[in-house]
């Protein structure tokens, strides 16, 4: 009977690499390397495979290793490629001085007299330093010219990238469907045959990431299933998974599959790099997304709790966290942090998630001025990037502004175009939430019937999604009918008057303007049908609304 033949570490390590089984890989390659020194190409395997499942130290140690056998080797492409891989994931740690040594070393090693991969490959690093410089065309520019490397000299992984660095320069410069369709483009070839998993990753990761900025939806949850079954092809990934997952959530989210959403956000974060200090981004995302969720099923508590930590861990807690100050009843603070975050974001890309949360807050406390503005802006940016979520998002601004201005009629047909944008997309929540504003108008203009039925749609989508706090504040719009569609600092000015006070003394108590409180006192007189401060007293009194 023939003795059965058992593989060495380093067979069983090259044959994991093979299957993209990184855990193992790493397992046995890194036992080979106790049994003897490692060749330069299992160096590169087994810093690959710590990379794969965020072993930070070991992917520097091996591919540090690796640059050092092959300048003894005298290959210096090879050597500048371990160089660049350095560099490029040190600059995404942010240690720009470490980085950019490593990134010195590799162009060092290339000729500028004879283009290679690598000289394209350096490229990237300037394409994002000109991007981050806000210096779009000279970004674009080296962007073109590693693609034009790539394409000379057939390296696809090198492509794939360019057109991905690209595809989301065009996308700043404002070239919308050219910058999409490069980023299709970049995420088809990095799915090719032969493509290497950290290149289809970075590009997989960009592609996603780039879509959400621009509200493109669709795209966002083809590119996000195509990421996911990337990742479940390797089930021993961590590198991108926890990103993937991050994803996943958000598109479960907004698809109305809350327990999925929750699902994947809690193994983001235990997919997260440990310790985070190496990479915070992922965990900070993850936790980001966590509390979103916590906040609209209506768990304040928890959502505070998270918020908090993504703070932490470096992830801008806005616009969540005003928009749980708002649902908390804390106008003042919620204003004063998008009012912050507004007046630090420049970007209009960056801009784009926050303006919705901007219009919501500041309709809340009455400041239809600044509203107003954050209106036209969404409104300019639908217009530009020609996306239906936009679109829907900035018809919904505008329906809002106008009920708050007592215009229940011109509401109407924003509010209808949004909620029916929202409803074809697959987005139940926030089509729900339209319908709050649509029986506030139906209400408004004496169609009972029609509010009520409105009312209950949204509350039987609130109740499927467990949207706690949503049905609430439902439950109280179907008990206070007499509350004249007011808002809730209208309210509160409307109580103040019932107590004598004058405009200027509740200017002072609620910090706000006297103009301010001039329009809220006259858009109460409307929307109560009353003419004087002694009848607006007196309905405030008569439907208990001190």
């Amino acid at each position: 009977m023939a003795t059965a033949v058992i593989p060495s570490a380093l067979e069983r390590g090259r044959a994991a690499v093979a299957r993209r089984e990184w855990a193992d890989a790493f397992e046995a390659l890194s036992e080979a390397a106790r049994d003897a020194p490692l060749e330069v190409l299992d160096a590169e395997r087994l810093a690959w495979s710590a990379a794969f499942i965020a072993r930070e130290d070991q992917y520097f140690h091996w591919h540090e290793h690796a640059y050092e056998l092959h300048r003894a080797a005298g290959d210096p492409d090879r050597a500048a490629l371990s160089a660049f891989w350095i560099g490029l994931r040190l600059l995404h740690l942010g240690e720009t001085g470490r980085g950019g040594g490593w990134l010195a070393r590799a162009e060092q090693l290339v000729d500028p007299a004879r283009p290679t991969v690598v000289s394209g490959y350096l490229l990237l690093p300037v394409a994002y330093r000109h991007l981050a410089a806000r210096e779009l065309d000279a970004a674009a520019a080296a962007a073109r010219d590693a693609g034009s490397i790539a394409t000379a000299l057939g390296d696809r992984d090198l492509e794939a990238l360019a057109q991905s660095v690209l595809g989301r320069i065009l996308l700043r410069q404002g070239h919308v469907e050219r910058g999409l369709a490069l980023l299709d483009l970049s995420t088809v070839t990095a799915s090719g045959s032969g493509i290497a998993p950290n290149v289809a990753g970075v590009v997989y990761c960009a592609a996603i990431s780039a879509c959400n900025r621009v509200f493109a939806l669709d795209r966002a949850r083809e590119w996000t299933a195509a990421l996911a079954r990337f990742c479940e092809a390797q089930p021993q990934l961590v590198t991108f998974s926890g990103t993937c997952l991050v994803h996943c959530s958000e598109v479960h989210q907004t698809s109305g599959d809350w327990p999925a959403a929750t699902r994947d956000a809690e193994q983001a974060c235990e997919r997260a790099p440990r310790p985070p200090s190496v990479d915070r981004g992922p965990l900070a995302q993850a936790l980001y997304q966590r509390a979103e969720l916590k906040r609209a099923s209506g768990d304040f508590a928890a959502a505070e709790e998270l918020y908090s930590a993504a703070s932490e861990h470096g992830r801008e807690p806005q616009p969540g966290l005003c928009l749980l100050r708002l649902a908390q009843g804390k106008h003042d603070a919620a204003v004063a942090a998008i009012r912050r975050v507004l007046a630090a974001t420049t970007e209009p890309e960056a801009r784009l998630g926050l303006l919705p949360a901007g219009i919501e807050v500041l309709l809340a406390v009455g400041e239809l001025d600044e509203a107003r503005e954050l209106v036209v802006e969404l409104q300019a940016a639908a217009e530009r990037y020609k996306m239906d979520v936009l679109g829907a998002m900035a018809a919904r601004g505008l329906g809002a502004l106008r009920l708050a201005e007592g215009d229940a009629r011109g509401a109407l047909a924003p509010l209808r175009t949004a909620f029916e944008t929202w409803r074809r997309l697959g987005a139940p929540y926030l089509a729900a939430r339209v319908r709050l504003d649509l029986a506030t108008a139906c209400r408004s203009l004496g169609d009972l019937e029609g509010a009520e039925l409105e009312l209950r749609s949204a509350r039987s989508c609130f109740e499927k999604l467990g949207a706690r706090h949503d049905l609430e504040r439902l439950d109280g719009k179907a008990t206070r009918p007499a509350a004249g569609g007011l808002s809730a600092r209208e309210l509160e000015v409307l109580r103040l008057v019932a107590e004598g006070k004058t405009n200027k003394t509740i200017a002072a108590e609620l910090c706000l303007s006297e103009k301010t409180v001039d329009r809220h006192v006259s858009n109460i007189f409307v929307k109560l049908d009353v003419s004087s401060r002694a009848a607006a007293t007196a309905y405030a009194y008569r439907h208990k609304l001190t």
